[in-house]
């Protein structure tokens, strides 16, 4: 693996793609690892396409714009179909269980987790997608260890909330197999 990783969050404005990418980079940067973020929406602040970007490396990063990504999340089709063009080869794509894979990805790199339905019917609040979404590409990927994934958390949620978001992260965690975790897990180090 490269030094560095690239991470694609995509959705639709109001699913917390852009707060899900703040979050794993924040986390990153209190793993003592070098993060940039950057975040694109359509015109509507909600239902639109909504496309955020993170860049994780122990070294310094030159250039601020994800080329190729080495991860994709992808919580809507259209945002699915738009943005997984220009994965790298051996990219790994978590997708919500209500989605068709993207033919350009092997079938073993494409996780498929019942994301939003796990927002609803077991953490019991539909904005909580986003957090359930980081418990489990952190648990797939095994990314920063998981005191520091709540820490990156609670610094971005609304006082009051953090019951429920630890909840989503824990619920979001318990979504992915061991052997999902063996085969994905990235070191950064």
């Amino acid at each position: 693996m490269s030094a560095k990783y690239e991470m694609r969050f995509t959705g639709s404005g109001g699913q917390g793609v852009i707060l899900a990418s703040v979050i794993l980079a924040e986390a990153a940067v209190l793993s003592d690892l070098n993060a940039i973020q950057s975040q694109a929406y359509g015109p509507e602040a909600r239902g639109g396409a909504s496309k955020a970007e993170c860049i994780i490396s122990p070294e310094k990063i030159w250039f601020s714009k994800v080329q190729h990504p080495d991860f994709l999340l992808a919580l809507t089709q259209s945002a699915l179909d738009k943005y997984a063009a220009d994965l790298g080869p051996d990219a790994v794509v978590m997708i919500d269980d209500t989605l068709k894979a993207p033919k350009n990805v092997r079938a073993e790199n494409v996780i498929s987790v019942p994301i939003l339905r796990s927002a609803v019917e077991t953490v019991g609040k539909a904005f909580t997608a986003n957090i359930v979404a980081v418990g489990a590409i952190n648990a797939l990927l095994r990314l920063f260890d998981d005191d520091v994934l709540y820490e990156g958390v609670k610094r971005h949620i609304p006082a009051g909330t953090e019951e429920i978001n630890l909840r989503a992260l824990q619920v979001g965690a318990s979504l992915i197999g061991k052997e999902q975790t063996k085969k994905h897990a990235r070191s950064l180090r």
